[in-house]
């Protein structure tokens, strides 16, 4: 009499299939991105100070407002320079005159030239005096550097100001710059032209386009990092320096690349492999990666479009096991 045969488990799962999923292998584009987080920065920005000392007799601008290059934002007392002035001014029709007489004589020999060199000097002194007397009282003058948004004031009318006292911050915030930093990785993809892409809560994270305009000539020892610099027009002037940039950065682009996921892909004793589905079976192929991105590895070498290579259960994958579809 012949005993039955029970096939133990092991064997039993040696013969049942097992369930896999799968994608096709088909040409399609790459994008490496890398997301980052920056700052806005303003395009200039400086503490308003005097040139000159004395007492604030009058401030013009109105905190928080826009205002042009070169408009008046303060002034300190100016009158014993308005004074100077005028005293120079006076002097000079009796000055000229002198010149004109000495011209005369000169011209009839009744005067040396040195006496006619000397009066014409006195002259030209006195025009530098005047311009002196003029530049004196522009530094008592504040006046807008550039176009910008002007800050909350820090002094009061009659207070005294010194060139050391900050009146108010000016900040030019059109254009805008956004500053961040890219590892070594991409440091060598990041060049004065790139495109980037980012969005503020600010603004309800809409996205933006900018472009890089600099990039630090070295990597920062301690951090690893580059930091690079992209400017926006930021003509509504809706974004701010010192808010945060949510940046996304393309690093590659690759019309024609064979992609499969990340998971598929094994490294196993110095070398890559992926399983593919052929007639109900697991088949190992070695492959030659690229480019990784989040979600998905570059095939350099390996597959070919119309492959089919399975995303699941690799682990438990060998040459020739039997697989069955769970995907369509």
């Amino acid at each position: 009499m012949n005993e039955e045969v029970i096939p133990s488990a092991s064997t039993s799962r040696q013969r049942n299939p097992l369930n896999v999923a799968v994608k096709p292998v088909k040409y399609d584009k790459l994008v490496d991105k890398a997301n980052l987080i920056g700052s806005f920065v303003s395009d200039e920005e400086v503490d308003l100070t005097f040139e000159s000392s004395g007492k604030i007799t009058d401030i013009y601008f109105n905190e928080g407002s826009f205002v042009k290059e070169g408009v008046l934002l303060a002034k300190v007392n100016d009158s014993p320079l308005q004074a100077e002035l005028k005293k120079l001014e006076a002097q000079i029709p009796l000055a000229e005159d002198r010149v004109f007489r000495q011209s005369a004589l000169l011209e009839r020999d009744a005067v040396s030239k040195e006496a006619y060199e000397q009066v014409k000097t006195e002259l030209e002194k006195l025009h530098a005096d005047i311009e002196l007397a003029k530049a004196r009282i522009a530094q008592t003058e504040l006046r807008a550097p550039f176009d910008g948004m002007i800050g909350l004031r820090q002094v009061s009318e009659g207070s005294y100001a010194t060139p050391s006292t900050v009146v108010a911050t000016l900040t030019k915030i059109s254009p805008l710059k956004i500053e961040f930093s890219v590892n070594e990785r991409y440091s060598n993809h990041i060049k004065p032209g790139t495109s980037i892409q980012f969005a503020s809560t600010i603004d309800n994270l809409n996205i933006y386009q900018a472009k890089v305009y600099a990039v630090e000539s070295r990597i920062d020892t301690k951090t690893l990092t580059k930091k690079v610099r992209a400017i926006y027009p930021n003509v509504t002037g809706k974004l701010t320096p010192g808010g945060t940039a949510y940046i996304e950065l393309n690093i590659h682009e690759i019309d024609n690349a064979i992609t499969i996921p990340n998971e598929a892909i094994i490294a196993e004793m110095g070398r890559d492999i992926v399983y593919l589905y052929s007639d109900g079976k697991a088949r190992l192929v070695e492959v030659t990666k690229g480019i990784r991105t989040e979600t998905d590895i570059q095939i350099v070498s390996g597959l070919q479009e119309g492959d089919t290579v399975i995303t699941t259960g690799v682990m438990q994958l060998r040459d020739g096991l039997p697989v069955n579809i769970l995907n369509d």
